[in-house]
């Protein structure tokens, strides 16, 4: 039994949180609970034609935005709430037009999905709509389906402060996907096991790389369209082999324009972050610098272009990486667990603006 608030009053803050986690239950989809075999290996990723499905999506949307369906936009330049209509049961004309209507609206935060109770190869299966799914070279997946990136914080697990370092005062770290890749990700999808009570943290910050790229004048845009930027995969191998944890597919250091043209909407967007961004190629290491640092400034304090999407159990986000940026929000209480899933296709060569 609890103890009463009259019993903690005269705890220390160790006991509090010792009790607190006795009263803690388990996960609540052991399945997707964080997988780590340091003797698994993936070949090198292999390049693959694709073609986005919001190329053949009708722009009215009839079979995703039906009559039963509803919208709430979150800002002007990103973001949409959508209710009344469940991912699992679109046809492959509705998934075409999801493809269409992230790329449109950057995030979508789909409510009360049964998405998370399908079966793996289901959930799979839908996502591989969009491209092959990535399957990531470090981090927790499901035992014998690495296509799942596992997204896993509890009071005894916590591998996004281990990443990120205990030596920082602001723990936001905005990044693209494994934009390392080749071909990079997405249509993404994460859906949601276990979250924090609503107001009690655990939501994810979204920007638009659109409306980053359009705020700047159009000299300034026309000399970025001509660079190209280093992303790379080391840091996280190197951060997962010390900690003794797995590198299944070499680590890459892939160029990528840092302006680069969503093949559907035909948008530009900045295509540079914070995570895996490393240098300007051709710019001397001074030069590089004084660019990436004010691009990553202006992309993180651009909060008119922001968002805050909130979760809770049955939420499905769909974002489109290509042209969105995010960052975790480490701000919930230690002993509350976090749990969520993503499975991240990979799309096209990103095209130079």
């Amino acid at each position: 039994m609890a103890p009463s608030v009259a019993d903690r009053e005269t705890l220390s803050n160790n006991d509090v949180i010792a009790n607190l986690k006795k009263e803690v239950k388990g996960p609540s989809y052991p399945f997707y609970f964080p997988y780590f075999d340091v003797g698994e290996k993936f070949p090198p990723t292999e390049i693959f034609e694709h073609t986005d499905p919001g190329t053949r999506a009708d722009p009215a949307k009839p079979h995703l935005l039906g009559p039963n369906t509803k919208t709430q936009d979150i800002s002007p330049y990103l973001g949409t709430e959508v209710s009344g209509v469940q991912i699992s049961q679109l046809s492959p004309e509705g998934l075409d037009e999801l493809a269409l209507y992230a790329a449109e609206r950057k995030v979508l935060a789909f409510r009360d999905q049964d998405f998370k109770d399908l079966s793996p190869e289901r959930q799979i299966e839908i996502a591989r709509h969009f491209g092959p799914i990535q399957k990531h070279p470090t981090s927790g997946n499901v035992k014998g389906y690495p296509e799942f990136h596992v997204v896993y914080r509890d009071a005894d697990h916590d591998r996004f402060r281990e990443y990120l370092g205990e030596d920082r005062a602001n723990r936001t770290s905005w990044h693209s996907d494994v934009s390392y890749e080749k071909q990079t990700p997405g249509t993404t999808f994460f859906f949601i096991l276990d979250q924090p009570e609503s107001g009690s943290g655990g939501d994810t910050l979204f920007l638009s790389q659109v409306e980053a790229y359009k705020r700047l004048s159009p000299e300034f845009q026309r000399r970025l369209e001509d660079l190209r930027a280093v992303h790379s995969a080391v840091p996280q191998a190197d951060h997962s082999r010390k900690r003794g944890g797995p590198v299944r597919r070499e680590p890459v250091e892939t160029e990528h324009p840092v302006v680069r043209v969503h093949p559907v909407t035909g948008e530009k967007a900045l295509y540079v972050n914070q995570g895996f961004t490393k240098r300007i190629v051709g710019f001397k290491t001074e030069e590089s610098e004084y660019l990436l640092k004010f691009l990553f400034d202006h992309i993180s304090k651009g909060a008119d272009f922001h968002i805050r999407a909130t979760y809770k159990p049955g939420t499905v986000v769909v974002w489109d990486n290509r042209v969105t940026a995010h960052s975790a929000t480490g701000d919930f209480d230690k002993v509350v667990r976090r749990h969520a899933v993503r499975l991240t296709p990979q799309a096209e060569v990103p095209i130079a603006g």
